[in-house]
């Protein structure tokens, strides 16, 4: 399925029709949407459509399916494994438009939402009706967006991924047929688990319109804390006896001296530049004081230093800056060069040894990496600085990360904690899932038979499970 440079002219015909001035093919538009925030090479689609609706998702679909015409669903193109890319060719539908809060259900805690509602418009939307949504993986990304990567990010610890908040979903499948999954009950024992499967699976099974959420009571109390250890080992082991101990910590981050170092010059911060514990409690004043106090007790004993508190949310905002610009800080290091970020997670107890041995291969490879993590679910993130255009870095730096992968899974950890797989990680999979694998291809001929929801990523395959010519 090579690349073609423009669509068919019948389909481009059909889609001007339906959409006017909302498809658009102009170069730059095309290459707005032919990456993401990934180190992953370019790959511009054929053209771009702008829907306002799941019919109008559906309508778009079923065209391309027509013309066997792939499709390339886009939502903020903030994720980080080479997702978007047009791997070979096709329509790029952008669900930006789709920003709609359909309805809130506050006695019930859920909502329901377009899939291009981005996670703050959401929150804005909800300020007065005192609840929030929780997930946060640091960038502003859109729901659709984060139900199909299954993010999670700094508050997962104790909320949870997207995977425990999504409800249900509405889906256009590869065909055009428009499916709802799941529903506003909490629970449901009926049939297959069609939600479970759709989130997380990137774009490569169907386009997800809308999206039915959790939501959670602001808390009366929030407070911020940050602490500082010498040594590296001192602050993870401090975190996984805080996680072991029960303590319902709703965040816990860790940003290493280089990441620290790198926050201070970018922020203009004046942190002391060491392994960095940042923390956040949720409840009632006298829960939080409770929390605070347990956590601080555990510190001491790993060598941690005196806390900075924030409990203002101009203050907690500031404070957790340092943490949601870590992506932005890092680059900053080497200012003509890229970020090859990547990710794994691993059973808490043995989290201290694999950051440790990360830390090391990073350092006797010779690269610059910063270290950050939602450490209190065992996910970390090494964000490898690099210059593409030097291919000796780039084939340490390729090393560094096959070991990085093979040294969590080998500790009974995955490849991904919350990235996803995109491009970036599919050498992996049978690593980890070994012949479950074959299972997943099973799923996706079954709904998309003609491999043309955004191919290339997670599985390479064609409809006889061939892998695709020109695939990187």
């Amino acid at each position: 399925m090579a690349a073609q440079l423009e669509l068919q002219p019948d389909l481009h015909g059909s889609l001007k029709s339906s959409l006017g001035e909302r498809l658009c093919v102009s170069k730059a538009v095309r290459d707005h949407h032919a990456k993401d925030m990934s180190y992953h090479p370019a790959a511009p689609p054929q053209g771009v459509a702008f829907v306002r609706s799941t019919e109008e998702a559906a309508a778009t679909v079923r065209l391309c399916a027509e013309y066997g015409t792939p499709v390339i669903a886009f939502g903020t193109g903030t994720s980080l494994e080479g997702h978007v890319q047009a791997l070979h060719g096709g329509l790029c539908i952008n669900l930006g438009q789709m920003n709609e809060v359909i309805e809130v259900n506050a006695e019930d805690l859920n909502c329901r939402v377009q899939a291009g509602v981005t996670r703050k418009q959401l929150n804005d939307y909800l300020r007065d009706t005192g609840l929030f949504f929780p997930i946060d993986p640091g960038a502003d990304a859109s729901l659709g967006g984060m139900s199909a990567t299954r993010a999670s990010g700094t508050n997962a610890v104790r909320y949870g991924t997207m995977r425990e908040n999504v409800l249900g979903l509405t889906v256009v499948l590869a065909d055009g047929r428009v499916i709802q999954t799941g529903g506003r009950a909490k629970k449901s024992a009926a049939g297959y688990d069609l939600t479970r499967l759709f989130v997380g699976s990137e774009g490569t099974l169907g386009v997800i319109t809308e999206v039915q959420l959790k939501l959670y009571g602001i808390p009366e109390v929030m407070s911020s804390g940050v602490c500082a250890f010498d040594a590296l080992e001192g602050a993870v082991n401090a975190v996984i006896l805080i996680i072991q101990s029960g303590i319902p910590v709703a965040r816990i981050e860790l940003l290493d001296d280089v990441q620290m170092d790198a926050v201070n010059r970018y922020c203009g911060f004046d942190y002391v530049v060491k392994p960095t514990l940042f923390f956040e409690f949720h409840g009632s004043e006298s829960g939080v004081a409770e929390q605070a106090q347990m956590v601080r007790d555990i510190t001491d004993e790993f060598g941690g230093s005196d806390f900075k508190w924030a409990t203002r949310q101009e203050e907690r905002n500031k404070l957790w800056q340092a943490r949601h610009d870590a992506y932005y800080s890092a680059k900053a290091l080497r200012t003509d060069c890229g970020v090859m970020s990547t990710d794994v997670c691993v059973p808490i107890s043995r989290l201290t040894e694999c950051i440790l041995e990360t830390r090391k291969d990073i350092d006797e490879s010779d690269l610059v990496g910063p270290i950050v993590g939602h450490v209190g679910d065992g996910n970390f993130h090494v964000g490898l600085i690099v210059d593409p255009d030097d291919a000796d870095e780039m084939q340490r730096v390729y090393a560094m990360n096959e070991r990085l992968v093979m040294r969590a899974l080998a500790m009974g950890g995955t490849c991904t904690g919350e990235h996803g797989v995109g491009t970036g990680k599919k050498a992996y999979l049978r690593a980890e899932h070994g012949d479950s694998l074959d299972i997943m291809r099973d799923i996706k001929r079954a709904l998309d038979p003609h491999n043309l929801m955004n191919p290339g990523k997670v599985l390479d395959m064609t409809s006889t499970g061939k892998p695709l010519t020109g695939a990187p």
